[in-house]
């Protein structure tokens, strides 16, 4: 039989995939198929996490995908016609693409995640990979600027400022040097974009920084990663080796004379380090501590040169905008919310995963047409949207659009995209507490309102749960989260009285029990 006969199976490799069990059920599959001509992909996740290990066959139809698959029962996949896509086994999905979950999305920046083989420069190149940078090496520094610009994309990773305006403000600085900085120091609880990305299609985030290189005459890259992401961090190491062996990376790109170096450095274990500056100081080699502003990273960044600094999710929506048109992205979204956003559906629901559509889907869209209700069948009550620092929305908030004019309207963030649901046995007082506590363990302590005021707000919860001058602890808390407010530093204080607020508010009953 031909290698064009061959037949393609699929099995994850994503982290998320691997902690419930996909490398045993991908040993399993070797095992079985052992002498047949099988080639087995391990490829990125499709982002269905409550079927992984999910397992897809290639046939004529497309993908047909089986799971979630045990180790155990692969021997009785193959015995039963996997390899010809036997629809009629229990564990038959149908096909991948026609899963509801999957068909409902609008998948731009994650369109190749769970398709191609991440670290195959050749899967990229045949799913329009690279086009976005080969557009790129023909336009002026300024016109790349320009297509961001109307493209309308803003950071996806919660501060939500317009990217093309940071990159005309480096592209404008005089500097012998400039540097871009890529922030996936993924530290939201909720969220997993960066890393499925990362994971699934490293080369998109080369590409986008690579663009952005060009856009702003910076020759050199860092990613920032998570340091407890190995998984990433192995991936995208081979995937920079792979695109600078193939002159995609290097001192002269696609022979175009330009030149654009890249290097991945492992984060701190630190939250605080997702705030731009303190990422800056912590690549720098000192500890990460938040830098007053101004001056703005722009202008004053990595080792005092300008600098952008912008997420995962951002800089690899960049070469769709190059490949395909400022147009074509910004016909995506609502008002000033363009292109796609993904939404990660975590906490208790029936479906996790990762959501990719326009901005302006509701969030009970997301949590019933989507996440499916509460895994525990009991009634939802509570949603923290945009991280540990979003606000908990009650039932009576969930038909906001998510969009971040939307939900500034709420007083709630959009954030990176994160939501963490709750069903009705959720204490919000308990939940205050640990925002407060949270802020206590990861704030690197630079300024008053944020060190000493999450600390006194842990302690001023705990009074009130144990009903000691409830009345007036409730009243000190509520200054105190004004004060943390107006007087922090950074978002790390500022925003942390967000989720305490929202439950003094939405959900008192739970503070006079």
């Amino acid at each position: 039989m031909s290698a064009e006969n061959t037949t393609r199976v699929y099995i994850s490799r994503d982290s998320s995939a691997l902690s419930m069990g996909a490398e045993k059920v991908a040993s399993a599959l070797k095992q079985g198929l052992n002498g047949q001509n099988v080639t087995i992909i391990r490829n990125g996740s499709r982002a269905l996490y409550w079927l992984e290990p999910m397992i897809e066959v290639e046939t004529p139809a497309g993908r047909v995908a089986y799971g979630p698959v045990k180790a155990k029962d692969v021997a009785g996949l193959i015995e039963q016609g996997l390899l010809e896509g036997n629809q009629d086994h229990p564990l038959c999905l149908g096909l991948t693409e026609e899963i509801p979950y999957l068909k409902k999305q609008q998948r731009l920046t994650f369109a190749r995640a769970g398709i191609i083989d991440p670290v195959s420069l050749d899967d990229y190149r045949a799913t329009e990979g690279y086009k976005g940078l080969e557009k790129a090496l023909q336009m002026s520094a300024q016109a790349i600027v320009d297509e961001v610009k109307e493209s309308g994309l803003r950071g996806r990773g919660g501060a939500a400022f317009p990217t093309g305006i940071k990159w005309q403000t480096v592209l404008g600085a005089e500097a012998e040097q400039k540097y871009i900085v890529c922030n996936a120091d993924e530290g939201d609880s909720g969220t997993f974009a960066d890393r499925l990305q990362m994971e699934a299609d490293p080369f998109g985030l080369i590409e986008g920084m690579t663009i952005a290189g060009l856009a702003v005459g910076a020759t050199q890259g860092y990613i920032y990663l998570r340091e407890e992401y190995p998984h990433a961090h192995e991936i995208l190491d081979e995937a920079i080796a792979i695109a600078e062996k193939n002159g995609y990376l290097g001192d002269n790109i696609l022979q175009s004379g330009k030149a654009f170096h890249l290097e991945v450095r492992l984060g701190a274990k630190a939250y605080i380090c997702g705030e731009e500056t303190a990422l800056l100081e912590s690549l720098e080699g000192k500890r990460g501590m938040v830098r007053p502003k101004p001056p703005i990273p722009a202008l004053v960044g990595l080792f005092g040169q300008p600098t952008v600094v912008n997420n995962v999710i951002s800089l690899s929506s960049v070469s769709i905008i190059l490949a395909k048109g400022a147009d074509y992205y910004k016909d995506f979204g609502m008002g000033r919310s363009r292109g796609t956003m993904p939404f990660q559906l975590a906490g208790n629901l029936k479906y996790a995963g990762l959501v990719e559509t326009a901005f302006g889907v509701t969030l009970k869209e997301l949590l019933y047409d989507f996440g499916g209700g509460s895994l525990t069948g009991r009634p939802l009550r509570a949603v923290q949207a945009g991280g540990p620092l979003g606000t908990y929305l009650p039932e009576s908030q969930w038909d906001v659009a998510m969009d971040y004019e939307e939900m500034a309207a709420l007083g709630a963030v959009l954030g990176h995209g994160g939501v963490v649901a709750f069903d009705d046995t959720v204490d919000m007082s308990e939940q205050a507490r640990f925002s407060m506590d949270f802020c206590v363990v990861e704030s690197c302590g630079k300024c008053t309102p944020c060190r000493i005021g999450s600390t006194r707000g842990v302690e001023v919860i705990d009074k009130i749960r144990a009903n000691q001058d409830r009345d007036n602890n409730i009243e000190l808390l509520e200054q105190l989260c004004e004060t943390m407010v107006d007087g922090s530093l950074c978002a790390m204080g500022g925003m942390t009285p967000f989720p305490v607020q929202s439950a003094l508010k939405h959900f008192s009953e739970d503070f006079a029990k």
